[in-house]
This record gives C-alpha cells, structure tokens and sequence, in this order.
C-alpha cells in the first residue's frame, strides 16, 4: 500500500513538472505593447521550427504605424512589417529562450534577443541588447 503511494506520489510529481514546464512555452499568439505609449501595437506569433523559436507579425493594431520595413537593412528593406519573420534562431537556455536575433522594425535595429515567459503564461518579456545597451517590452497573451 505504502509502495502504491509512494509510485502515485512520483508520477503526479513528473506530470506536474512536465505540466510547468509546458506552460513556460513562448509558443502562441502575442499582443506587442509600446513601451513609451503603453498602447497596444501588433499581434505576433512566436512558433518553434527544428528546435528554435522564431515570431512573426499577423497584425498591425495601430494604423499610424508603418507597412513597410524603411529603416531595415539588406533583404529585410522595404517589406511589408505584417507577414515578416522578426524573431529567429532562440534557443531554450533554462527558463528564457536567447542566442538568436530581434529585428525592431521601427528603428531597423538588429538586436541580440532573449524571450522569457512571465506570470505563468499570461505575459512574454521580450528584450535585446546591441553592446551594452538593452530595451524590453512586456506582451500580453491573446487567445
């Protein structure tokens, strides 16, 4: 009897974990704040393809902002913002995914990025850095 317990005890503990860890995936739809305007400004999907996480933009909230890519360099330049695959190569690294890149459309910027999600699911900070100097944003999880 103790020994059923005990083997009720670890697999609840494994479906558990396995649980947390599951909903620590970056993997859905986001809704993309500004952090100067904290308004609502695209929804992306961040999506897993041969074990990296990359995100791309469905929608333009704000219809002041820019279609294209303007300030973007090399293939990037001049492309439609909606459709544009802006988040690639991030790798799982403990509980953030890093080691890729973030495009910032509205300045061009590339940026060394890092997603981590946040408050069990309900938000993704997505940051990068150039040298020493970094920028976030915190996104909100559409469903």
């Amino acid at each position: 009897m103790k020994k059923m317990a005990l083997v009720t005890a670890i697999m609840a503990a494994v479906l558990l974990s396995a649980t947390v860890l599951w909903a620590q995936s970056p993997v859905g739809k986001w809704k993309t704040i500004n952090e100067k305007t904290n308004k609502a400004e695209t929804i992306v999907t961040i999506y897993e393809q041969n074990g990296m996480i990359y995100g791309k933009f469905l929608e333009q909230l704000d219809p002041t902002g820019s279609k294209v890519c303007d300030k973007c360099e090399g293939a990037e330049k001049g492309k439609p913002i909606v459709g544009m695959v802006f988040i690639k190569d991030l790798k799982k690294d403990g509980d953030e995914f890093s080691g890729g890149i973030i495009l910032d459309p509205s300045s061009g910027k590339v940026y060394k990025g890092k997603l981590k999600v946040l408050e069990g699911g309900k938000k993704l900070k997505a940051s990068g850095c150039i040298a020493f100097i970094c920028k976030g944003q915190e996104w909100l999880k559409v469903d």
